[in-house]
């Protein structure tokens, strides 16, 4: 499975972005594509995720009230929708995959398949 991120750059505090997550090759083997952030010093960590039958979705509590994730099956992709973006959502955002359901949709080290990473500035 490949990943490749996009839709990252500069926005103003308070703007929204989308970020999307181009899946290719056995993307039959995937369960769950998430969503995870890494900021400068800081561990990476978990913000979206969605079963690729697109049944459930997954949030952080950081950004549950204002995103959305959600998925194209038609077309092998994932969309992160951010809204009300704060300094604090300025980070590395990187799309990634795993091939089985089971709890622990949020740690990192469950998913085996990484896209390249895609960074999103917030200007206060």
């Amino acid at each position: 499975v490949q990943l490749q991120a996009s839709g990252g750059g500069l926005v103003q505090a308070g703007g929204s972005l989308r970020l999307s997550c181009a899946a290719s090759g056995r993307t039959s083997s995937m369960s769950v594509l998430g969503w995870f952030r890494q900021a400068p010093g800081k561990e990476r960590e978990f913000v979206a995720g969605i079963r690729w039958s697109g049944a459930t979705t997954y949030y952080a509590e950081s950004v549950k009230e204002r995103s959305t994730i959600s998925r194209d099956s038609a077309k092998n992709a994932v969309y992160l929708q951010m809204n009300s973006l704060e300094p604090e959502d300025a980070a590395v955002y990187y799309c990634a995959a795993r091939t089985y359901y089971s709890s622990g949709y949020a740690q990192p080290t469950t998913y085996a398949y990484w896209g390249q990473g895609t960074l999103v500035t917030v200007s206060s």
